[in-house]
């Protein structure tokens, strides 16, 4: 119940703290699968008259859901291990990979009764959550494979997986659990802002808005006006703005945690790297001698 507690208790001056608003705004990229070019490869497979507005609404509730509900689980267990070491909750390590690998495991082990299961039936949970999120993540790479050079699903999915395998040997090395943070934040913070703020900049200036509200509407229970355009051309461009300069002059003012080499290896170089690549890839010619 202390945990519980604390977990709904609400602390309205961290509004004031930047990390908090960079830290929510990466959460919800994340979980809503948005900038990731997810959202577009799993409308290919929609009906041309499906439900757009209405089943976004339902899907961000249910994920909004689905984590608050979370919530109680995660904090039941925090609560649980602070009573059992007898410390706050504040001196406990909740946050990121820590969580999941050493105060979960931690708290799991004081278990009173049947310690070991529920250490396998939380890391079989976590497995299964992983591997679902995976299938989402790589949605559009293989997509974009398979389309590109005329590959089977089978065979784009398993050359980017295999090539994503490789590259998650540097997580398991002993600075893994640093170039895991490195990577985590400047993905979350920087990456899916950057390209959610040029996606909203590329649709709201160079496509014809109305139109695709209408098609919306007309497919719709739920309608959409025009502020909805007003969303995607201004506010969001300068809501997303505004916290990308923030987190950067936050970056270069705060002490350094790590290397500044390891943070352009890490952090800098594979959101350069992406959309260096992104180019790229369109502009090669696909098996059939063009784009498509």
């Amino acid at each position: 119940m202390t945990g519980i507690s604390y977990y709904l208790t609400p602390d309205f001056t961290k509004l004031l703290d930047v990390n908090v608003w960079l830290a929510a705004y990466g959460q919800v990229f994340f979980s809503l699968s948005l900038a990731q070019g997810i959202m577009i490869s799993y409308a290919r497979y929609l009906h041309k008259k499906s439900d757009i507005s209405n089943n976004a609404v339902i899907t961000a509730l249910a994920d909004t859901g689905t984590s608050f509900l979370a919530g109680f689980a995660v904090f039941s267990v925090v609560g649980y291990l602070a009573l059992m070491q007898g410390v706050g909750i504040e001196q406990l390590q909740i946050t990121g990979p820590s969580l999941t690998f050493i105060t979960y495991p931690t708290a799991i082990s004081l278990f009173p009764v049947a310690a070991g299961l529920f250490g396998i039936l939380f890391y079989l949970a976590l497995f299964t959550f992983g591997l679902d999120s995976a299938f989402s993540m790589i949605e559009p790479i293989t997509t974009g494979v398979e389309t590109k050079w005329r590959l089977t699903k089978g065979k784009a999915t398993a050359i980017i997986c295999v090539l994503g395998f490789l590259a998650s040997f540097l997580f398991i090395t002993g600075g893994g659990l640093y170039w895991l943070e490195i990577v985590d934040q400047f993905i979350s913070n920087f990456g899916l802002v950057l390209v959610g703020l040029v996606e909203c900049l590329i649709i709201g200036w160079a496509f014809h808005l109305p139109r695709l509200r209408d098609h919306a509407n007309k497919t719709s229970d739920i309608q959409i006006g025009r502020w909805w355009d007003l969303l995607i051309k201004f506010i969001i461009p300068i809501v997303l703005t505004i916290l990308l300069l923030i987190a950067l002059y936050d970056l270069f003012t705060r002490p350094l945690l790590y290397p500044v080499s390891a943070l352009l290896i890490g952090g800098v170089a594979p959101c350069i790297l992406v959309f260096i690549l992104s180019f790229v890839f369109v502009r090669a010619k696909g098996k059939t001698g063009g784009n498509r």
